[in-house]
């Protein structure tokens, strides 16, 4: 078996261990619907389930399309966005009405989807076609198609929307666009298999998960290098930074763990046992509304 070959058989693995990796995304209430919400992609069923976070009820199912894995609120709070990777789509929900009101074409086996913080782009990781899709939320079409790193995951927006940072599974690297023309002006080196990021609130250190080489890459983007090598469980996921800054959680999905790291001294402070295939939760910003 190919070196590839086996990231993408052990990232296959942790997609079908839930009903998605990334496949989560918090909301606030809608009105006069339910509580807080939480929306979940079903992989396998190909819908979104809309869960209320006051019941633990799936309060709405949203068909979309083939395969969905990952979902991604905009800031604003009136859409999600869904990668159906079977399909090669997205699939845009209004969080008001839960129904699809966009199918958009992007690239091969799209994977993972984030929302720039204006909510005027929306950037999917095409994890077989080695690209980044760029839609403009204005219009529903896609902009640019930039060629990244091999089997491109994780996916990672600075605040002021200016650089995003792209995890590629298969080169062992995290590539540096500029948003405003779509360039990569860089590859950053990291352990094996990256598959999710996590930017600091200074925005200048990135934390990657390395799924293959079961541990965390710190990287001082500034200086284009990486700083730390912190060991953790098995198959790490999935990476979360507090809502302070100072813990790294990174869901080790091979382990049924979550790995707790101090962004002080990069190291591992607890190990928390969980679930079997901890999956890794998105969360919209609070001051969003649907």
């Amino acid at each position: 078996m190919t070196r590839n070959a086996d990231i993408a058989r052990r990232t296959a693995a942790v997609l079908c261990a839930t009903a998605a990796l990334t496949g989560l995304a918090a909301a606030p209430p809608e009105p006069e619907k339910s509580g807080p919400v939480v929306y979940v992609a079903n992989l396998h069923s190909d819908t979104v389930s809309v869960v209320d976070t006051r019941t633990g009820r799936v309060v709405d199912d949203v068909p979309v399309g083939d395969g969905p894995d990952s979902v991604a609120v905009s800031p604003d709070g009136s859409r999600v966005h869904v990668t159906d990777s079977a399909a090669d789509t997205v699939s845009v929900i209004d969080t008001r009405t839960r129904t699809v009101v966009e199918t958009i074409g992007v690239g091969r086996e799209p994977s993972r989807v984030t929302v720039s913080p204006d909510s005027e782009r929306v950037y999917v990781a095409n994890v077989g076609g080695g690209t980044v899709s760029v839609i403009s939320t204005r219009t529903g079409t896609v902009t640019d198609t930039i060629a990244v790193g091999d089997a491109p995951l994780g996916l990672a927006v600075t605040p002021d929307g200016r650089t995003l940072y792209v995890a590629n599974a298969g080169s062992d690297s995290v590539s540096v666009v500029r948003t405003d023309d779509g360039t990569v002006t860089g590859a950053l080196p990291v352990g094996a298999g990256p598959t999710a990021l996590a930017l600091a609130p200074d925005c200048r250190h990135l934390y990657v998960s390395n799924l293959t080489s079961d541990d965390v890459s710190v990287v001082d983007v500034r200086e284009g290098t990486e700083t730390a090598r912190v060991p953790v469980g098995d198959q790490p996921a999935g990476i979360g930074l507090g809502p302070d800054g100072r813990r790294v959680h990174v869901a080790d999905i091979g382990g049924d763990t979550v790995s707790v790291i101090s962004t002080r001294s990069h190291t591992v402070t607890d190990t928390i046992a969980v679930g079997v295939g901890a999956p890794r939760p998105a969360r919209a910003p609070a001051r969003a509304r649907v």
